[in-house]
């Protein structure tokens, strides 16, 4: 009985979300064809080329050049910088599978700009695109269109109309009531030179003498570099390649490789058969990282519902 009248509790407390949840499903309405002809951001070609290069000096630096702290620094950065991404923007902000105390919603804005991956109402709002119009023009980062497009050429062209036109029409209102995602929109830029690139730089010279040449390469720019591909998988490799336990007739897998190095992430055929599922898998811990740091702050309270 007790069970019941839970669910049932949790269930009319959370109606409004339902509804979210709902809207989040595939629209199955038609998308407009545009005479649409493919324009490069030469920019940030040029910006994606240059970071990646300076992540290969930097992976030569970590391996002949530095302090074994300063390497392990720029892998928890990584760990923690990408929880922001999927306990924080991921599952919090833009599925609403769960809800948060102000302090924890503050930890995970903050490690969200480490990230450095657009801002929380931006990244939210592309991701609820992708959910609802997967695998079509409207897909932000479309599978269908290969890839290398689904990994990293989607940041490197200007935008499909039909992306742009869905994406107008979302109702993101539900986000902009945090004041805490309204803070980071309004002053993103200083905040992502600080929490990115600023303290990971300064951290390791203050404490441990490492060089700020050094830490800037490795604890900066190559572990920006890697947080960004190990995202980016969720987009490409877990469209592609692996098993579809949950729903054969999607594009979304589970694909291992993505489940490690996106901490979490990449049990995706079950993700995009059941977004509403703050776990975002159905084995919950198993090399589900991110699940266990919910889990862990809901042990204090912090993370409920």
């Amino acid at each position: 009985m007790a069970p019941n009248i839970r669910f049932n509790k949790i269930t009319e407390e959370n109606e409004e979300l339902s509804k979210l949840y709902r809207d989040q499903l595939k629209d199955t309405t038609e998308i407009k064809n545009y005479d649409f002809k493919l324009q490069i951001v030469w920019r940030n070609v040029v910006l994606m080329a240059a970071l990646h290069l300076s992540a290969v000096y930097a992976f030569y630096l970590m391996i002949v050049s530095a302090s074994w702290k300063t390497n392990l620094f720029a892998f928890m950065l990584y760990i923690f910088s990408g929880i922001g991404i999927t306990a924080g923007a991921h599952r919090l902000w833009a599925h609403r599978s769960y809800k948060a105390k102000f302090p924890l919603r503050v930890f995970l804005m903050i490690f969200q700009t480490v990230a450095f991956q657009n801002d929380i109402h931006e990244w939210s709002r592309d991701h609820r695109v992708h959910h609802k119009y997967s695998e079509t023009d409207a897909d932000p980062h479309n599978a269908t269109r290969g890839f290398f497009f689904s990994h990293v050429g989607w940041l490197l062209c200007r935008k499909h109309p039909a992306v742009k036109e869905k994406g107008s029409q979302l109702d993101l209102s539900d986000i902009l009531k945090d004041p805490i995602v309204r803070f980071q929109k309004r002053y993103y830029l200083p905040l992502v030179l600080l929490f990115c690139f600023i303290l990971p730089t300064m951290i390791p010279n203050y404490f441990w003498g490492e060089s700020l040449y050094v830490s800037f390469f490795i604890a900066s720019l190559w572990r920006y570099c890697w947080t960004l591909n190990m995202t980016w998988l969720v987009n490409s490799a877990a469209h592609m390649f692996g098993n579809k336990p949950y729903d054969k007739n999607i594009s979304p897998t589970e694909n291992i490789a993505t489940i490690i190095g996106a901490v979490g992430e990449g049990f995706h055929n079950f993700h995009h058969t059941f977004p509403w599922s703050y776990d975002a898998s159905e084995l919950g811990f198993k090399y589900n990282i991110t699940t266990g740091f919910i889990n862990f702050f809901a042990f204090f309270g912090q993370a409920y519902d």
